[in-house]
């Protein structure tokens, strides 16, 4: 009865320590920021935006981050979006629901341009 006894705890220890383990690895992206499937983090640095083109499913939020130590901007031409001047550290995020090619610059700085395509 002892060793019944003994491998309930056992089994029961262990099945706790996963449940913990599989909490935290599920809290993580929330905890640390971190990106999930449906969004996309493009940063901005050196003057340019990430690698300039970015592909992604539709539905997807991409969020730029301010890099560089100038301001920026993130505004489409076709005026779909359009950020506020981002500082260092700023970010602004859109979420891109429609399949079709999105071109984009900084106002401030115009020669600084990307797009993304969504699918």
């Amino acid at each position: 009865m002892k060793k019944i006894l003994w491998n309930f705890r056992k089994l029961r220890a262990v099945t706790l320590a996963l449940l913990i383990l599989t909490g935290a690895t599920a809290l993580r992206p929330a905890l640390y920021g971190e990106s999930n499937p449906g969004s996309t983090l493009v940063n901005i640095d050196n003057f340019s935006f990430g690698s300039g083109t970015l592909t992604v499913p539709a539905g997807t939020t991409v969020t730029w981050i301010n890099r560089d130590d100038v301001p920026h901007t993130v505004v489409s031409t076709d005026k779909v979006f359009a950020s506020s001047v981002l500082d260092t550290g700023d970010k602004f995020s859109y979420t891109f629901t429609k399949p079709g090619t999105y071109s984009y610059y900084c106002s401030v700085h115009p020669k600084m341009t990307a797009k993304v395509v969504v699918r």
